[in-house]
């Protein structure tokens, strides 16, 4: 429960003291266990007397309102002259301003016509002065002024070609044709045919590094980041990333192979990557081995912060059953509950077996019963854990507390790292408790 109160005072400046109004306003918020053993540590005092622990236990079958101070209307002002004109009336609902601040930072709007007159520029070649050639001994027209403008890289191409009848002449190898023209097109109108950009999006990929285009590499690279991205085309986009800058790329095909390394190592691309690039293949090999590491390292971090929140949870309801007792187990001098009252300890079912088992145990060496080594480990965690042991009613508790100091420096050592990670463990959960509280 935790509760929040906020207040304003407002006040007025003006001559008048009768305006003052206190505004106060408040907030009001309102497993199964499974008992596990502490790490292996053997108690040099199994053999310590029972029967303070058997005779100290009995082992048996305002509201606050919220305040909300009720402001009074303020009383309109009543002027002498009746003859004033009336307000104009209020604005209707169609009658509303443009929300300019929905629209994005660098908004640009291109009518479609313009775009239009700019494909069909490309298209109908017309004025044309440069003819791009590929490897399908094909031929692009397009026109020098706006492949100059668009790529500073054709720019420094085309003034280093050759002029024949009044035409240019360059060469863009190793790409399909059309790939070519869809490049081309795009220098000139921004357009393109999503079929067309999934079929070449590694040729286009190339090409707009190649020859400076960053906005059709953003295109291409989203695509893919987007759901173009495949098993079988992975390992083709991470060496394309790589030799074309995208790091952001390269990193979401890393994580893929890490994550679906066994079908992958399978596809056609491992294989080919594996002859041409040997480097790559043993540097991914090492992420998958390096990300199972650290997966495995986090699963036992996991269960190991598990077993000493087990362990604390096991000292509260110890606490718990010995100072204020619950259902069928506590103290001598306290009404015990029975089966009817529930319990907000989940150890408590659990440690109430265990305790039933080691007061009625006749088997007490050490090495003779599992479950009362477990009771004898849980009792000297507890002294160990606990700052008052001259008024604790946990039993035993102070004889541990005087036994600690016949203890060898070896098990003083692994006591104090034990305790240490269960309080850890404590805090670790008292303080995310805190915050998610804290948002609500």
């Amino acid at each position: 429960m935790i509760q929040r109160v906020f207040s304003f005072v407002g006040q007025t400046i003006k001559n008048s003291e009768e305006d003052r109004a206190n505004f106060d306003y408040s907030f009001q918020y309102s497993g199964k266990f499974y008992l596990m053993a502490s790490p292996t540590i053997d108690s040099a005092w199994l053999s310590s007397p029972i029967k303070p622990f058997c005779k100290s236990l009995n082992v048996g079958e305002a509201h606050p309102a919220d305040i909300l101070p009720v402001l009074e209307a303020p009383v309109p002002f009543a002027s002498d002259n009746s003859n004033a004109p009336q307000p104009p009336p209020l604005p209707s609902k169609n009658c509303t301003r443009t929300k300019y601040s929905e629209r994005p930072l660098e908004y640009s709007v291109v009518p479609k016509e313009t775009k239009d007159t700019w494909d069909n520029l490309f298209k109908k070649g017309y004025g044309a002065d440069v003819c791009i050639l590929t490897n399908e001994k094909s031929c692009v027209l397009a026109h020098s002024n706006v492949l100059s403008i668009a790529s500073p890289v054709l720019a420094n191409v085309l003034r280093l070609s050759k002029v024949k009848n009044g035409m240019r002449y360059i060469k863009i190898p190793g790409v399909p044709h059309g790939a070519v023209c869809m490049f081309i097109r795009f220098l000139y109108s921004s357009c393109y045919e999503e079929e067309e950009l999934q079929k070449f999006v590694l040729h286009l990929i190339v090409l707009s590094h190649f020859y400076s285009i960053p906005s059709l590499k953003r295109v291409c690279i989203c695509s893919l980041e987007q759901g173009w991205l495949t098993r079988e085309n992975v390992i083709d986009v991470l060496q394309l990333a790589r030799n074309c800058d995208a790091p952001r790329l390269a990193f979401i095909c890393v994580r893929m192979v890490v994550k679906n390394f066994k079908s992958i190592s399978l596809t056609e691309g491992w294989r080919a990557m594996r002859h041409a690039n040997p480097a790559l293949e043993q540097e991914l090999v090492e992420s998958v081995v390096e990300a199972d590491t650290r997966k495995q390292e986090r699963q036992r971090k996991m269960e190991e912060k598990k077993v000493y929140l087990q362990l604390y949870e096991a000292m509260e309801a110890l606490l718990h059953i010995c100072k204020d007792g619950c259902r069928t187990i506590g103290p001598r001098d306290k009404v015990l509950k029975g089966s009817q009252g529930a319990c907000n300890f989940p150890a408590c079912k659990g440690l109430e077996t265990l305790v039933r088992h080691f007061s009625n145990c006749k088997t007490r060496v050490p090495g003779g019963c599992v479950h009362c080594k477990r009771m004898w480990q849980l009792l000297e965690l507890h002294s160990r854990m606990c700052n008052e042991p001259d008024s604790c009613k946990v039993p035993l508790c102070r004889h541990f507390k005087e036994k600690m100091q016949q203890q060898s420096k070896k098990d003083e050592t692994k006591w104090k790292v034990l305790v240490s990670k269960v309080i850890a463990a404590k805090n670790a959960v008292g303080s995310f408790s805190s915050r998610s509280k804290g948002l609500f």
